[in-house]
């Protein structure tokens, strides 16, 4: 799999991807201080343009949180982002997700179910895309791994488990989601129909301090080693 990894994202054939932004969820959060969500989320997507210089970026869906409403400050995130892509040179498109109902509300840029980049095609992986690819690249089930027990993002990576074909999931782009543990989980406990075969799936995790991508054995082995 030809992909670069840093900061929860992934870089392939000329594309930066990230998925489940889930901008306002800091709104509908029920804490009294201030998350930062805007702050952190610009910051580092600033930083991934600047390091990847990508032509496109592709938000592998739940680019909201909210079903039902959008707070003012997804405006303003959304204008933000907007903003530094022009900046950068960068087209967005967006392949909606589950939460992304309220999309038009506020975007009114480029979309598709499925969106070819290369080999690949990116969706949000809530449901089995109506495309055929080598490589699957998919979000929506926020994976995470624990090591030596401590909790990080983790990307996952298999051949043939997506249906025949190989399959990237992506960990949530927010910091705010905490994640699904896949240290147990077998197929049927991922929510994307895509994942056939849990065991096949390689844990894929960032250190960024050191700016070293860790590849570890699919979790059927690396289950006993945890």
């Amino acid at each position: 799999m030809d992909a670069a990894f840093c900061d929860r994202a992934a870089y392939l054939d000329g594309a930066l991807v990230v998925a489940d932004l889930h901008l306002g969820r800091a709104a509908a959060s029920n804490v009294e201080f201030p998350l930062g969500e805007r702050r952190d989320l610009a910051d580092r997507l600033a930083a991934l343009l600047d390091r990847f210089d990508p032509d496109e970026v592709v938000f592998a869906g739940d680019l909201l949180h909210s079903f039902g409403s959008v707070p003012r400050t997804v405006e303003e995130t959304l204008a933000e982002i907007r903003g530094l892509l022009r900046e950068a040179g960068a087209r967005p498109v967006v392949t909606p997700g589950n939460h992304d109902a309220m999309l038009d509300a506020v975007w009114d840029g480029p979309t598709a179910p499925a969106y070819r980049v290369g080999d690949a095609v990116v969706c949000h992986g809530h449901e089995r895309p109506d495309a055929d690819a080598d490589l699957f690249v998919v979000g929506h089930d926020h994976p995470a791994i624990t090591i030596e027990g401590q909790k990080r993002p983790c990307y996952l990576a298999g051949e043939g488990v997506g249906g025949g074909a190989d399959l990237l999931m992506l960990p949530a782009f927010t910091r705010l989601a905490p994640g699904a543990t896949v240290n147990g989980m077998t197929a049927g406990d991922f929510q994307s129909p895509l994942v056939a075969d849990a065991d096949a799936l390689r844990p894929v995790v960032r250190d960024e301090a050191a700016d070293e991508t860790l590849e570890f054995p699919p979790l059927g082995e690396f289950r006993d080693l945890l």
